[in-house]
């Protein structure tokens, strides 16, 4: 949810709000279609009102119900005039139900049939439109014809919807522009019991309970917000009575309550949660009052400690206040603030932070430590709607990084560093086994932005196949290791001139030279192809201000420049002068135009 506290999901004060909503203040605008089996009206009302909660605008279109498919298989249909953003598609079990009753065949066979009825939806979407489907999956019915012995008889409606949400999954992983809302695990956390109602379904075709609307209407919410780039990135961890039981300067390390088994064994569970989240690509990083000396000796001479010194991304622990530890944190990381999640289990440091950093998360974590995993869980911190390689590597990445920063103090020039840390940069096309990874990008980057444009998977996949198209993406290594993917430039060509029309990077490269060498390799292939301008686009944004003269600083001139701060820039190819860099390109073919 993005949010400290769990957002109070009351059903009617939701409503209430919904007639007195304004959105004046709301920082971007979603356009949203919300298309079903069952009655969307009431979700779409919650949707609004939660999106404006989060400073969005959502713009909705209401598909006809039950008509799904005349309005994806129609190209000329009010959906694709709508042009949305987002598709939302809401099946239920009700309708599934009754489809299954009236069913001709084998459970086997209508399983089959209402599978490819979905993948069907899915890919006639994604011709008309690279806007990412959210499909639900579905609420296990509460019959269970055969009790128990419904799991070992595959005909089983109950069989049956466990099948196909198996079958909904296997097949998102298998589309970049598919993800789900686990409708499933909202019935399970409530018991559907509580979770269906079925006056409301007679009468309405509701979903469910309308007291248990509002979680169906956030977690699609948690998935939009991940799908345009807002995710937590690091989680910032005291360490006496959170990670373990006791202080660490008092009770020694023998004496501090950590375990597998027995009194500790919350914190061991705790632990292996928040290892999980880093090995997802989430950082770690300390913040503790504590001499470093004791607050180090846990990770480096408890056995049960699950947390390792490797797997902390920065690490402060001194006697100054915590939210200057934390300003020192987010500039080591160079990541944004409302992208910090703060656990403490001490309420004063709690509100210090949140008083003196209102963008950090700062969830309230429960008396009981063993409540500690369900207490987090429950704000859904950590959605995503990617993950990649880099993830997996990110905590080496940044580790990586403090070595370069420790390496640069020993030269006396930049240009001395940078020949001695042997550069090597591959420059490519979109290659499908990049595209997660490329997305995540598009998603995620915020400061070294040029025009902030969110590109999905599908999205990314278009512009690779794309012959008007020039779409590169950028991977440094040097001799402390690899950065990974690091860098996305789309190029469109023109008449007589290459538009750059997209051009990110992440900001842990900076001062490397790969900006230079990209821009090099920009002016050399626009050279390739007779070209005679480049034209650059800066979309001003409330953190993109760091490349607002980006251009200018490579000989462009400006064009044009509108009041918001957005502006267009030239470059005549013929008195472009070379940049000076420290990076030798990799023996790697750079593919120039799509496969055939």
């Amino acid at each position: 949810m993005l949010t400290a506290r769990p957002i109070d999901l009351d059903y009617f004060r939701l409503v209430a709000k919904a007639k007195s909503r304004d959105y004046s203040g709301c920082r971007e605008t979603l356009r949203l279609a919300l298309m079903g089996d069952a009655s969307t009206q009431q979700l779409a009302l919650l949707l609004q009102v939660l999106f404006g909660e989060q400073g969005i605008q959502a713009v909705m279109f209401e598909g006809p119900f039950d008509a799904v498919e005349l309005q994806v298989y129609d190209p000329g249909s009010d959906l694709y005039r709508f042009s949305p953003d987002i598709v939302i598609i809401l099946n239920v079990v009700q309708a599934l139900r009754a489809r299954y009753y009236r069913r001709a065949g084998s459970g086997a066979k209508f399983l089959e049939q209402e599978f490819g009825r979905l993948v069907a939806i899915w890919d006639a979407i994604g011709r008309q439109t690279a806007a990412p489907v959210i499909q639900n999956n579905f609420a296990l019915p509460v019959e269970r014809v055969f009790g128990n012995y419904d799991h070992k008889v595959p005909d089983s409606l109950y069989a049956v919807v466990t099948a196909l949400n198996l079958r909904i999954a296997e097949s998102a992983r298998a589309r970049a522009q598919v993800v789900i809302s686990d409708v499933e695990a909202i019935a399970s956390y409530i018991g559907r019991r509580n979770f269906f109602d079925n006056r409301f379904w007679n009468m309405y075709k509701s979903l469910c309970a309308l007291e248990h609307l509002p979680l169906v209407a956030q977690s699609i919410v948690d998935v939009a917000l991940s799908l345009r780039g807002r995710v937590v990135k690091c989680v910032v961890l005291d360490l006496d009575n959170t990670l373990w039981g006791g202080v660490i300067g008092d009770d020694g390390v023998d004496g501090i309550s950590l375990a597998a088994h027995g009194d500790g064994e919350s914190f061991h569970e705790f632990q292996s949660y928040l290892l999980e989240l880093q090995n997802r690509g989430i950082l770690l990083a300390v913040c503790s009052k504590n001499s470093e000396e004791n607050a180090w000796k846990p990770f480096l001479e408890h056995p049960e400690m699950v947390i390792r010194r490797e797997h902390i991304s920065v690490f402060m622990a001194n006697w100054e206040d915590k939210a200057e530890n934390i300003r020192r944190i987010r500039e080591k990381l160079n990541i944004g603030f409302e992208s910090m999640v703060f656990l403490d289990d001490n309420p004063f440091e709690r509100n210090l932070v949140r008083s003196l950093l209102p963008a950090v998360i700062v969830p309230e974590l429960p008396d009981e430590h063993s409540d500690f995993v369900r207490a987090i869980s429950e704000l859904n911190l950590f959605e995503t709607s990617s993950f990649s390689i880099e993830d997996k590597q990110r905590t080496a990445l940044y580790r990586q990084r403090e070595e370069r920063a420790e390496l640069e103090k020993s030269f006396s020039s930049v240009e001395e560093y940078l020949q001695s840390l042997d550069s090597e940069i591959t420059v490519a096309r979109f290659q499908p086994n990049r595209i997660a990874r490329i997305a995540q990008l598009f998603q995620r980057s915020n400061q070294f932005n040029l025009t902030t444009g969110r590109r999905t998977e599908a999205d990314c996949i278009e512009l690779m196949l794309d012959p008007a198209c020039y779409p590169v993406y950028a991977e440094l290594r040097d001799r402390l290791g690899n950065h990974g993917l690091i860098s996305t430039v789309v190029c469109r060509h023109g008449e007589d001139e290459l538009i750059l029309s997209d051009w990110l990077m992440s900001c842990r490269v900076l001062t490397r030279g790969v900006e230079q060498f990209l821009m090099n390799h920009c002016v050399e292939y626009a050279a390739s192809r007779n070209l005679r301008w480049l034209v650059g686009e800066y979309r001003r944004t409330p953190k993109n201000a760091m490349v607002k003269d980006f251009y200018a600083q490579f000989g462009f001139e400006q064009v044009s420049e509108s009041a918001g701060g957005n502006s267009t820039w030239r470059l005549e190819i013929a008195r472009y002068r070379p940049q000076r860099v420290f990076l030798r390109p990799a023996t790697t073919s750079v593919e120039l135009a799509p496969s055939s």
